[in-house]
């Protein structure tokens, strides 16, 4: 093993989808699966003895379901929070946003491509985010029917400032770094900058939450 892989831990009840992950994870360089959890209880216990750089997480599991686990390993009050990426299916729409309120940094879809799969685990290693497309468009649509609104609430606008609340309708929308910087003319170190800060006004760990948050106000609907 190389000291710079990519360590994943893989937990799901299902031999099949373990299995699947672990072949289709550890023929792309620099990772490598470390261990295998069948039960979201044997997740937690070997989160916390591997600390992986990236756990896997079904959402259904016995014992402790993937939001239990989600929220020991990576939510509030975590000191030192681990990378959860969920799994999920399209008719758990209510589990995924209870999973992004505990910590998730990612969310795929079980029959997302493997190169998705791969992409999702690389980005949760560097600390950023991937949701999967699928899982995107009917999360933010459910959120949007709390928030119906035509005009921005005052409350946003005295947050966030107009370059910020362009740059968070961008990250809702699933751009990257790259791409917000092309749209708006930004540095990349500029648009970091701008995230940063947006984090801390609105309290957000990461792209993630920016996203949750930015649906839940109606700063982006999905016309956009």
């Amino acid at each position: 093993m190389n000291t710079t892989d990519i360590r994943v831990l893989v937990a799901d009840d299902q031999d099949l989808v373990r299995t699947g992950f672990r072949l289709i994870l550890e023929t792309q360089p620099g990772i490598e699966v470390v261990g295998e959890a069948t039960d979201g209880a044997d997740c937690v216990d070997a989160a916390r003895r591997l600390r992986p750089d990236v756990c896997l997480v079904d959402i259904r599991m016995p014992r402790l379901d993937g939001i239990e686990v989600t929220r020991l390993l990576a939510g509030p009050g975590v000191v030192d929070p681990l990378n959860v990426v969920v799994v999920t299916t399209f008719d758990q729409d209510d589990y995924v946003t209870s999973a992004l309120r505990n910590g998730a940094c990612g969310f795929l879809l079980k029959d997302a491509s493997p190169a998705l799969l791969v992409e999702a685990v690389r980005a949760a290693a560097r600390g950023d985010a991937l949701v999967s497309p699928a899982v995107t468009v009917r999360l933010l649509r459910r959120l949007e029917e709390h928030e119906r609104t035509a005009a921005l609430p005052a409350p946003v606008r005295d947050v966030l400032s107009g370059r910020e609340l362009d740059i968070v309708q961008l990250v809702a929308v699933g751009r990257t770094n790259q791409e917000i910087c092309d749209e708006l003319f930004l540095s990349l170190s500029s648009v970091k900058t701008y995230l940063g800060r947006v984090q801390g006004k609105i309290d957000a760990r990461n792209r993630v939450e920016i996203a949750a948050w930015a649906w839940e106000k109606g700063v982006v609907r999905t016309a956009d």
